[in-house]
């Protein structure tokens, strides 16, 4: 018998699917993207593995009553999709608090905060996150240069804390209120790797750069601890099943984590031990050399839960965000004279986490954006596995890369961790921090990467950007942005394969999970994503238009459209 998949009778098929150990897919549109980018016509699928692929006729042969057939037609198979580098726990938060990805001014921004404060009792903290000066339609009324002061924030939450990160992740927004809890003066001194932008009277507008957050955070976070242990579990339950439904509705079956503090790690154990995760999670661990010494055996963890958690790489980063004049370069910043950036981490940190990783055979992956931090991260890695087996370190973002440093990620055997979507969405501000020769040159340069044999893998960052992976595909093949047009450099675009490998196949290899994921061959998981547009062939219109059908993750249907 056979049973077709519809959104109108779900809740049946969701019944049969969890009890079916065998199931078999048809579509005259199933690419493998194994080495020859094969093409088939069916797939078979048994207790979670890929047990054959073929034609439609040698398939058949597996049918019995027993096996669940899904038949699409002619919709996009494809392994499924790997988000390359993103914060899991970060996206499950922002989805409870306040997402400014989409706002367009700061008055929108500052309504928002409004309806939020109007709603809490007195005290509570209110948490958003997205905000990007530079993607704003208007200026604020009150501001210093692009960034808004926080008069406006302050007088419609007096009694309300505030706390807005930026898009990027390395500033912040604080209200009088937040800064008043978090002790911030006049008197308060900037930190190293740290900036508070303050007024012509030396007071804080209330943007804190890197490391000048610490203060406003640590205020939220004792905030937080306030709380039962009760919220505390029911608050990280729901932000986990908001991130796993954002990612099975959007084909992702497999979330590379950039970062985790080792009480999420704790709590990601937990969930695999207890069978509860519905995607497959790769995480990073992020904390201080001093932090991680001694205690990385118990964080390591490879294939727990089933293949569903690994936890084998460690994150740390040398410089900030370009948007933010965070990215460390060579030299100055080409709209802020006699500035190059700010060095987050000391060289001699991320050389003393690189040791730990090598000491514990784990990956490094090191956050780097300026083309400085690229060449102080590559001689790092250069020095510490050179003569060793390929250890696949990754630069994550290695977003502007002078091209003479390109032989040194071949001879230190680096994986460039690049978001396309990153590109397109700061077009608009690119060639003024790098100028016209830096940015052509050296920002985002992908073809030049894949030239040079360099590996890829390929993600949305998010919550610095939206989680979907058409947006992100859409970018990386055609170097556009979506609402303006706006074209970066054309000539530094990904073929659509090269494209589809590195969210699927070149994702998995950054990760050593080659031989599990990222294909659809026999004896790897059965993850697959199903989408109603050909990616490799459709119109360029077409990519940002494209659906997930369905989302099977360990040969289940774990979402349908």
């Amino acid at each position: 018998m056979r049973y077709l998949f519809l959104f109108a009778i779900i809740g049946l098929c969701s019944c049969q699917q969890e009890k079916a150990s065998e199931m078999i897919i048809y579509s005259t549109q199933i690419n493998t993207v194994d080495d020859k980018n094969s093409q088939v016509e069916a797939i078979y699928i048994k207790n979670g593995i890929v047990r054959a692929v073929g034609s439609k006729k040698e398939i058949a042969d597996y049918e019995r009553p027993s096996v669940t057939i899904l038949e699409v037609g002619n919709a996009f198979v494809i392994p499924g999709l790997i988000e390359g580098h993103g914060h899991f726990s970060g996206l499950g938060n922002m989805l409870q608090n306040l997402d400014f990805l989409q706002s367009k001014s700061w008055q929108d921004i500052v309504a928002e905060v409004k309806s939020s404060a109007d709603e809490s009792e007195d005290g509570a903290w209110i948490y958003g996150r997205g905000w990007h000066q530079d993607k704003w339609d208007k200026a604020p009324e009150y501001n210093l240069g692009t960034y808004p002061k926080h008069n406006d924030l302050s007088e419609i939450s007096p009694d309300n804390p505030v706390i807005l990160i930026h898009a990027s992740g390395h500033s912040l927004f604080a209200n009088a209120k937040a800064m008043e809890i978090a002790g911030i003066t006049k008197e308060t001194p900037d930190v190293g790797g740290g900036h508070i932008v303050r007024d012509e009277n030396g007071e804080a507008i209330g943007v804190f750069e890197e490391r000048a957050m610490g203060p406003i955070k640590i205020a939220y976070q004792e905030y937080l601890a306030e709380r039962t242990d009760s919220e505390i579990a029911n608050s990280w339950n729901r932000s986990m099943e908001l991130a796993m439904h954002a990612c099975l509705s959007n084909g992702i079956t497999s979330f590379q984590d950039a970062g985790a503090k080792f009480y999420e790690l704790d709590r990601y154990k937990d969930m695999a031990a207890n069978d509860e995760f519905k995607i497959r999670l790769w995480t990073m661990v992020r904390h201080s050399s001093d932090e991680m010494e001694g205690k990385l055996t118990n964080y390591k963890t490879i294939d727990a839960g089933n293949g569903f958690y690994t936890c084998n790489a460690i994150k740390t980063e040398l410089d900030g965000a370009l948007g933010s004049y965070g990215a460390w370069l060579l030299e100055p910043y080409n709209d802020k004279p006699n500035f190059t950036g700010q060095n987050t981490t000391s060289t001699e940190e991320v050389q003393a986490i690189a040791l730990l990783a090598r000491q514990h055979d784990m990956q490094l992956c090191v956050h780097s954006i300026g083309d400085r931090a690229n060449r102080e991260t590559l001689h790092i890695f250069y020095n510490t596995v050179r003569g060793s087996e390929n250890r696949r370190w990754r630069i994550e973002h290695a977003q502007h890369v002078d091209p003479a440093d390109l032989d040194r990620f071949l001879e230190s055997g680096t994986i460039a961790s690049i978001q396309a979507i990153h590109c397109t969405s700061d077009a608009p501000f690119v060639i003024d921090r790098l100028g016209e020769k830096r940015a052509k040159e050296g920002a985002y340069p992908w073809r030049s990467f894949i030239d040079h044999g360099i590996p890829i893998v390929n993600g949305t960052d998010v919550p610095v950007e939206d989680i979907n992976p058409m947006a992100n595909f859409y970018a990386s093949v055609t170097r556009k942005r979506s609402d303006t047009y706006l074209e970066f450099f054309p000539e530094q675009a990904m073929t659509r394969l090269e494209a589809l490998r590195s969210m699927t196949i070149d994702a998995a290899y950054a990760g050593f999970q080659e031989h599990q994921k990222g294909s659809l061959e026999v004896g790897k998981y059965a993850d697959i994503t199903i989408l109603d547009n050909n990616l490799l062939t459709c119109s360029e219109s077409q990519i940002l238009k494209t659906k997930v059908l369905y989302t099977i993750v360990n040969g289940k249907v774990a979402y349908s459209n």
